[in-house]
């Protein structure tokens, strides 16, 4: 029996899909904890770069046999394009504006899922879980809020979405300069 190892001779992907998650859900969530309004910033990022390069950056796991990148990479970049959907189909004439209760139901349906891959990260550094981790308690409070329409909760959600962001945009920036310098500049915790 062969037992060689193929050695994955393509880029990690991972950085540009944590990069995308990353500044989209920091820009989101300056939105939600009340600094500006939802504008065409956010609808822009949340369809190019949250959406679009994520789903990109999922394909690329894909080829590099990994579920789970594969997996979130393509399924939040979804989560982004079908966000922005969701946010300019009224203003297109295409659907009504989703009510507290639909709102709500499919942030729970995303935090239900980030729950199941969070449980996957507890075989990967302390960083990811961290990510999904946050991300988890973010659609939860999300969906609160949305239900209950509590504006201090959906501040507070907007602050802990801005640290989910940043722990995203931290792990890719640890990925790409630990793989520059051959060694651990920013620890993930493996």
């Amino acid at each position: 029996m062969d037992e060689s190892v193929t050695k994955i001779t393509t880029a990690n992907p991972a950085p540009l899909g944590l990069m995308g998650f990353g500044m989209t859900t920091v820009l989101l969530n300056l939105h939600n904890a009340g600094f500006f309004g939802l504008g065409v910033t956010i609808l822009a990022m949340g369809l190019f770069y949250g959406g679009i390069a994520q789903i990109i950056a999922g394909l690329m796991e894909w080829k590099n046999g990994n579920t789970f990148g594969t997996t979130a990479f393509t399924s939040y970049g979804a989560f982004w394009l079908t966000l922005v959907f969701i946010l300019i189909a009224p203003k297109l004439g295409m659907g009504d504006t989703p009510g507290a209760i639909e709102m709500s139901a499919y942030l729970f349906m995303w935090g239900l899922f980030t729950f199941g891959m969070f449980i996957g990260t507890f075989k990967a550094n302390r960083a990811l879980q961290v990510v999904f981790g946050s991300l988890t308690l973010l659609f939860l409070l999300l969906a609160i809020s949305d239900l209950t329409g509590n504006a201090a909760l959906k501040q507070f959600a907007g602050y802990e979405g801005i640290f989910c962001g940043l722990s995203a945009i931290y792990l890719a920036l640890a990925e790409i300069i630990n793989e520059k310098f051959g060694r651990t500049i920013l620890p993930i915790g493996e």
